[in-house]
């Protein structure tokens, strides 16, 4: 079966086809680099590493592009606020971001292009509507002109007679319901970095950059565009229109947007104090990849829960994974041809491969997975030697899609640090009173096989025999 996705321009799942057998162009919006972005962003970029991930297992060549949007109205506040030059402001997030990504295992773009290394894109395109009636000057800023564009509002599934023609907005985010002619370039202000350009000086609106840098790096027509639900208006609506009234040609064959992460069922915010960044998390001694699990494990276009709870399970199933390559590493088999395995493979790959083609059922693909992992268990007698080394490579295979890491226990001292790492967490937080997650953390550390037993000499940690 073909990969079949939910593309959000037709509003239906249908199948996925490149325009160049054998590639895919692939535009990520990346982050807005004036803070540490939260565990909302990384739900976000580990589905589309986890697409990306997808595609390369079918032997896909990915060309993937992520912007980092260092010029807009929260950097610029943001630098204003700290009284720091803009360029020291982003530089600090980006290092930030990309320490991030390495954190979660996340495959690294071919390109992070920076918007204010990319203005002279954006006036060549803004120049371009203006020639072609698209767009107008007014008060020295450069507005689109929506009524231009009949398809305007097809991706978000807008009401065209709602449409506001012929007012503008300068703000980069605003809601459905005030729907307006948008800002390309805004005329230069006082404090605020500008450009020289034909319409006059000013810097570039938000919407304009992500056109401009992926026509710089795809062309104006390519395959596959991703980001949140909350990008789809007034952002992606807004480049369609511009990208496509520019050039005449289609801009992006299938957009691709995930749902929104809740904390605890609630929407995530600093008033409500569940705003998390992922060094937060960190910091408290969860452990990465068992975040990432959690962020890949439910399917992309539903919501998200995330609780602390749910990382103490996503761990416990990360342990299982990670108990069974290192029983397949460490334990001896009877010498022999493979016996067993070959099939056991053949339908874990015919079941995973199913469901991920299934726009990314990453639910049914993870159940062949730990299904796979049963029927290995339940038939170790029977194996030989000659079936370790198949067993052990089918698993690498699903984990070049899932990123979860190297697998099998850690050896030697690096899991004696990880696990007084924990004991350490533990005692911090029965110190707080917060038994719950001192109980978690048993629990992580149970699951990988090490029993904790509290002595009136402190903790000591035993491995518990397989």
């Amino acid at each position: 079966m073909s990969l079949r996705l939910f593309n959000t321009l037709n509003h239906r799942v249908e199948e996925f086809h490149e325009i160049e057998p054998g590639k895919v162009g692939l535009y990520t919006c990346g982050p807005t680099v004036y803070d540490h972005a939260h565990i909302g962003n990384f739900r976000s970029y580990v589905f589309e590493d986890l697409l990306k991930r997808w595609l390369q297992f079918k032997g896909l060549r990915v060309f993937h592009v992520m912007n980092l949007t260092d010029i807009d109205d929260k950097t610029i506040r943001k630098s204003t606020a700290e009284g720091v030059p803009l360029r020291e402001l982003t530089d600090r997030y980006i290092a930030s971001f990309f320490a991030d990504l390495q954190t979660l295992n996340l495959l690294p773009a071919d390109v992070y292009p920076r918007a204010t290394e990319h203005i002279a894109g954006m006036i060549e395109i803004v120049q371009g509507l203006l020639d072609r009636g698209h767009a107008y000057v007014r008060d020295g800023s450069v507005y689109f002109r929506i009524d231009s564009f009949p398809e305007y509002g097809r991706l978000a599934g807008l009401d065209r007679a709602s449409l506001q023609a012929g007012t503008s907005v300068d703000a980069d985010e605003y809601e459905k319901e005030n729907v307006q002619d948008f800002v390309l370039w805004k005329g230069a202000r006082e404090g605020e970095p500008s450009w020289e350009a034909p319409f006059g000086p000013g810097r570039p609106g938000w919407h304009i950059e992500c056109s401009a840098m992926s026509r710089r790096y795809l062309g104006d027509h390519f395959d596959l565009h991703m980001g949140g639900v909350d990008n789809i208006f007034p952002h992606h609506e807004n480049e369609i229109a511009q990208s496509r009234a520019f050039s005449g040609k289609p801009f992006v064959n299938c957009w691709v947007h995930c749902q929104h992460l809740i904390v605890d069922n609630q929407k995530m915010s600093k008033s409500l104090g569940n705003f998390f960044t992922l060094r937060d998390l960190v910091a408290e001694g969860h452990d990465p990849l068992a975040i990432r699990y959690l962020l890949l494990s439910t399917h992309y276009r539903k919501l998200l829960n995330f609780s602390r709870e749910g990382i103490g399970m996503a761990a416990q199933s990360l342990a299982r994974i990670r108990e069974f390559a290192f029983r397949l590493d460490s334990e001896p088999f009877p010498a022999g041809a493979a016996a067993e395995a070959g099939p056991w493979i053949e339908q874990l790959v015919t079941d995973f491969t199913a469901a991920m083609d299934d726009d990314l059922n990453v639910s049914g693909a993870l159940g062949a997975l730990f299904e796979f992992m049963h029927t290995v268990n339940q038939g170790w007698s029977q194996l030989r030697a000659g079936d370790a080394p198949l067993l052990r490579d089918a698993l690498e295979r699903i984990n070049s899609v899932l990123g979860l890491g190297s697998l099998g226990r850690p050896a030697g001292d690096r899991l004696a640090e990880e696990i007084e790492r924990k004991i350490a967490a533990r005692q911090e937080a029965r110190k707080n009173r917060d038994f719950a997650r001192a109980d978690a953390i048993r629990d992580e550390l149970k699951a990988l096989g090490i029993l904790l037993l509290d002595t009136r000499d402190g903790v000591v940690w035993k491995r518990e025999k397989s």
